[in-house]
């Protein structure tokens, strides 16, 4: 990675800080256990609770990621806001002494669990040794080059899919709507965007 990019990476991450302390001014680089929370129009309530050595950093770190659930669920949802985002993610968080971040993510996770959230955490909680047996949800193999591709056309048509339903309206011009090339070529525009509702 040459100075560039790194330099560029850091520029993010500071941009991705400020974004979470405007959302949580509290929140802070101690060692803690922090939950990502939020509910849907429909009133059905998901967390994601994690432990890190450094908070915000942490927090910060999935805004830019791709490899866990919670990372793509942040893209997909985007943070909380009251006026513009309100089914968007809130933070909070509590701070602990590193020795008992394995205990507290684990009781927590039952905690949140216990209430009714549908959890985003993969497992009960914990790290190396001290991770609980059994799982929340089915780990997934990494994903190579090609499921990276699929993903990416997916979350794509998620995306267009949305701003085309709330604001444009897709039609043929008026010289090609007897076109059959041209009708062929709106269906398959059409399916594109539906694709990304599959999941």
């Amino acid at each position: 990675m040459n100075y560039q990019n790194i330099a560029r990476a850091k520029a993010i991450e500071q941009e991705n800080k400020k974004r979470l302390l405007k959302l949580n001014s509290k929140l802070n680089d101690k060692s803690g256990i922090y939950f990502l929370l939020r509910e849907d129009e429909n009133g059905f309530k998901y967390a994601y609770i994690g432990q890190a050595l450094h908070t915000l950093s942490r927090l910060a770190s999935h805004l830019v990621g791709y490899q866990q659930h919670i990372d793509l669920s942040l893209k997909r949802h985007k943070l909380y806001d009251k006026e513009k985002n309100p089914y968007g993610w809130r933070i909070e968080f509590l701070n602990f002494p590193e020795s008992q971040l394995d205990e507290k993510e684990k009781h927590y996770i039952k905690l949140y669990a216990d209430k009714g959230y549908q959890l985003r955490n993969v497992s009960l909680g914990g790290q190396g040794e001290n991770r609980a047996s059994g799982s929340i949800g089915e780990r997934k193999a990494p994903k190579g080059y090609m499921q990276g591709i699929q993903q990416g056309k997916k979350v794509l048509a998620r995306e267009l899919s949305s701003i085309a339903e709330k604001h444009l309206i897709i039609h043929l011009k008026p010289e090609k709507e007897h076109n059959k090339v041209s009708q062929k070529q709106y269906e398959k525009f059409m399916d594109l965007l539906k694709a990304g509702d599959l999941e």
